[in-house]
């Protein structure tokens, strides 16, 4: 599992929403919201920032690029 699937889940089952209420909040579909936590699809830029901005992350963090405290994560070589 990707860190995006793995962060977008987590940040999902912590929101104490209904993923049919966070795809309404957003204005999705829910397939297209459930197809993001599967990582069946990829969000665009446009709606990475708006997952960010919902969810009140970074966009750093939801790609996996920065941890919860905004601390820049080294990619492995």
């Amino acid at each position: 599992m990707n860190l995006f699937v793995q962060r977008l889940s987590e940040l999902i089952n912590n929101s104490g929403k209904q993923q049919n209420e966070i795809s309404n909040d957003l204005g999705l579909y829910k397939q297209k919201l459930s197809r993001w936590k599967t990582g069946y699809t990829e969000p665009n830029l446009d709606d990475l920032i708006m997952l960010a901005n919902y969810f009140e992350v970074s966009t750093d963090y939801l790609l996996g690029l920065e941890d919860e405290t905004g601390t820049k994560i080294k990619p492995n070589k």
